[in-house]
C-alpha cells in the first residue's frame, strides 16, 4: 500500500473518532453545567473542557469568556477551530475523498452525507434545547460509519490502518474525559457522595456508553476508584484504555514492517503495563499523573506511527 493512502485512511478514522469523542466530552460537560452547585464558578466546567482538549489558548484569543454558549460553538461548529466537530467531519470527508478507490462506495456515501448535513447544521446553528440531540447525531453518524466500514471493507492493510487510527484516538480521548472529572471537576468535600456527585459520575459513565456496563460489573454504588478501574484496566470494556491498547498492539504487530521495531516496543510496553497493572498502583502513583503520562505516551506513539509508516511518502 502507498504510504500516502495509509496516511489518509489513518487520519480519516482518527477524525471520525475525534468528532464522536468531542461530542461525548461536550455532552458530559453540558450536563454537569446544568447542576446548580453552590460556591462553584459556573465557568469551571467549560474551562476544564478547553484545558483538557489543549485548545484554551486559541479560545482565549477569540472569545471574551468561557461561557457555555461560546465554548459549545467553538468546540462544535467553529470552522476556524481545527479541533471542532465541524472541522473533524470535514477532514474525515476530505481524507475519504482522497482514497475513494480504496474504500467502499457505502463508506464514501455515508461520510459525504454526514458532511453535507454537518454543513447545514453549521449554517443554521443549534438551538439551545437541541444540544443533546446534536451530540447524539454526531455519535450515531460515527457508529454508522464504523459499522459500514466493518461490514463492507476487505480485511487488508487499509482496514488495519483505519482501525489503528480509531483506537489510538479513542484511547487518547478516554484518558482526557477521565482527567476532566478527576483532576479539574472534583467536587467540594460537602458534595462527595451526595446527589450532585452521583449525577456527575453517572454523566461521565453515560458519556462513554458505560453506565449499564458499570452496573453489570459492580452491582453497587458508583465510586471513583471503580469508575477508573472500568475505564482504564478492564479489557472487556470497549472504550477502556486496556481495550484500546490491546487493539493498537495487535494491529501494529499485523502491520509489522522493516522499520517497526521501535513502534512495536513502545506499543507492547504500554499494553503490558495496562494488562498487568492494578488500580491500587495507579491511585498510589496519582490518577492525574498517570493519565497525564498516558496522554504523553499515546501522543508519542501516534507520532511514531507517522514517522514509521507515512513520512517516507511513496518512496
Amino acid at each position: 500500500m502507498l504510504s500516502s493512502t495509509a496516511d489518509h485512511l489513518y487520519w480519516m478514522a482518527r477524525s471520525i473518532e475525534r468528532a464522536e469523542n468531542a461530542a461525548r466530552m461536550l455532552d458530559v460537560t453540558y450536563n454537569m453545567s446544568l447542576l446548580q452547585r453552590t460556591g462553584v464558578d459556573p465557568f469551571n466546567e467549560w474551562r476544564a473542557m478547553l484545558s483538557i482538549s489543549g485548545l484554551h489558548v486559541d479560545f482565549e484569543t477569540r472569545y471574551p469568556e468561557p461561557s457555555a454558549e461560546n465554548v459549545l460553538y467553538f468546540m462544535a461548529l467553529d470552522a476556524q477551530n481545527p479541533g471542532s466537530i465541524y472541522q473533524s467531519i470535514f477532514k474525515a470527508r476530505e481524507n475519504a475523498r482522497a482514497v475513494r478507490r480504496t474504500i467502499t462506495s457505502e463508506m464514501w456515501e455515508t461520510l459525504n452525507q454526514t458532511w453535507l448535513e454537518m454543513r447545514r447544521i453549521q449554517e443554521e446553528t443549534i438551538p439551545e434545547d437541541g444540544m443533546s440531540r446534536f451530540f447524539e447525531w454526531v455519535k450515531e453518524r460515527s457508529h454508522l460509519s464504523r459499522g459500514i466500514t466493518h461490514g463492507t471493507l476487505l480485511r487488508d492493510d487499509a482496514f488495519r490502518f483505519l482501525r489503528l487510527g480509531s483506537f489510538i484516538e479513542r484511547a487518547d480521548n478516554t484518558a482526557r474525559i477521565l482527567d476532566v472529572k478527576y483532576h479539574i471537576l472534583l467536587p467540594s468535600p460537602s458534595e462527595v457522595g451526595g446527589a450532585a456527585d452521583y449525577y456527575q459520575w453517572s454523566a461521565l459513565l453515560r458519556s462513554v456508553s458505560s453506565f449499564e456496563s458499570y452496573r453489570k460489573v459492580y452491582r453497587d454504588q458508583i465510586t471513583p476508584q471503580r469508575v477508573a478501574e472500568l475505564l482504564i484496566l478492564r479489557g472487556d470494556m470497549p472504550r477502556s484504555l486496556m481495550a484500546c491498547m490491546s487493539e493498537v498492539d495487535r494491529l501494529i504487530v499485523e502491520l509489522n514492517g522493516p522499520r517497526s521495531a521501535e513502534l512495536l516496543r513502545r506499543s507492547g510496553m504500554l499494553h503490558s503495563e495496562l494488562r498487568y497493572g492494578t488500580i491500587k498502583d495507579i491511585f498510589d502513583f496519582g490518577l492525574h499523573e498517570y493519565l497525564s503520562s498516558f496522554l504523553e505516551r499515546i501522543y508519542e506513539l501516534g507520532d511514531l506511527v507517522n514517522t514509521t509508516y507515512f513520512w517516507s511518502v511513496d518512496e
